[in-house]
C-alpha cells in the first residue's frame, strides 16, 4: 500500500485506536431532504469537530461545507435509482475519480447489493472503484447494502463483507447483528457499522458499544446523531465509546448529565 493511500486512512481510522466516528450525511441522494438534513451545512457544522470522516455527496459537499474545513471526506461516488423506486439496488457510478480528486477526497463509498438482481453490476462497479482509486492512493469503502428480500444475519453480511474486501476495498461499512465477531473474523479490512434509522438514544449507544466490543472498527453513524434533539451531546458519547473504551452504561450517564435528563427517568 503507498503512503498517500496509509495517509488517507490513517485520516480516517485513527491509528491511535485503530478506531473511527463517520458522520454519515449522504441519505439525500436518494431520499431527498432527510428530516434534519433539510440544511445540511447548518446540520453538520456543530458536529464536525466530533467527526474523524464526514461522508457525504458531492453536491452537498461544494455548496454546503466549508472549503476551509479540515475533516476527511468520504465521498458518495454511487447512486443513480431513488425512494421512488421499489428496488434501490440498480446503482451506478455517478462520480469520476477525477471530480474525487478535485474534491480532495480521502475515500469512496459505493454501495454493494449481493443477492440482489444488479448483484453483478454492483460488484463490478466495485472493481473498477477500487481500480481508479489504486492509481491515485484512494481508498474505498465498499456499503454492504440491504435489499428488502435480504435478511441481516451474520452468514449474508459476512458474505458481502467478505466479497467487497475480496473485490479490493480497504474499509467495509455493514450492519450489526447477532455473532457479529464472525463478520470481523471473516473479512480481512476494517469493518465498521452503520447506524441505520433513527432509535432512541440509548439504543444507539449500545449499539455502538456492542459493535466495537465485537470488533469493528468504529461507526459509520448519520440519523441516531443529527436527528436526535442532542445531536453534539450524542456524537461526544459515541465518541466516548469508539476512542475512549467507555460501557454504553457510561457514555449514557455522561449523555444524560450533559442534556440535564434524570438518569433514570430518560433509561
Amino acid at each position: 500500500m503507498d503512503w498517500g493511500m496509509q495517509n488517507r486512512l490513517a485520516g480516517i481510522i485513527k491509528p491511535e485506536s485503530g478506531r473511527c466516528v463517520m458522520l454519515a450525511v449522504d441519505h439525500g441522494y436518494f431520499q431527498g431532504p432527510t428530516t434534519g438534513l433539510e440544511k445540511p451545512g447548518e446540520t453538520v457544522a456543530p458536529l464536525l469537530r466530533y467527526a474523524d470522516s464526514l461522508m457525504l455527496t458531492r453536491g452537498v459537499l461544494r455548496n454546503c461545507i466549508d472549503a476551509a474545513g479540515r475533516t476527511p471526506i468520504v465521498l458518495r461516488v454511487s447512486g443513480g435509482t431513488s425512494v421512488l423506486k421499489d428496488d434501490l439496488s440498480s446503482e451506478d457510478l455517478t462520480v469520476s475519480v477525477e471530480d474525487a480528486i478535485r474534491l480532495n477526497a480521502s475515500a469512496m463509498a459505493i454501495s454493494v447489493f449481493v443477492g440482489s438482481d444488479n448483484e453483478k453490476k454492483t460488484l463490478k462497479n466495485l472493481s473498477r472503484l477500487c481500480d481508479d482509486g489504486q492509481k491515485y492512493g484512494i481508498p474505498t469503502l465498499a456499503v454492504t447494502a440491504v435489499g428488502k428480500q435480504m435478511v441481516r444475519d451474520a452468514r449474508y453480511l459476512g458474505l458481502a463483507s467478505r466479497i467487497a474486501a475480496e473485490l479490493g476495498a480497504q474499509i467495509v461499512k455493514t450492519y450489526y447483528c447477532d455473532d457479529f465477531d464472525k463478520i470481523v473474523n471473516g473479512c480481512p479490512v476494517p469493518v465498521v457499522i452503520a447506524g441505520g434509522k433513527k432509535i432512541e438514544e440509548r439504543d444507539a449507544l449500545k449499539l455502538a458499544f456492542d459493535a466495537v466490543s465485537a470488533g469493528a472498527a468504529g461507526v459509520d453513524m448519520g440519523r441516531n446523531i443529527f436527528q436526535s434533539r442532542w445531536p453534539v451531546q450524542m456524537i461526544q458519547a459515541v465518541r466516548s465509546i469508539v476512542h475512549e473504551g467507555q460501557s454504553d452504561a457510561h457514555a449514557w450517564d455522561a449523555f444524560c448529565a450533559a442534556t440535564d435528563q434524570p438518569t433514570a427517568v430518560a433509561r
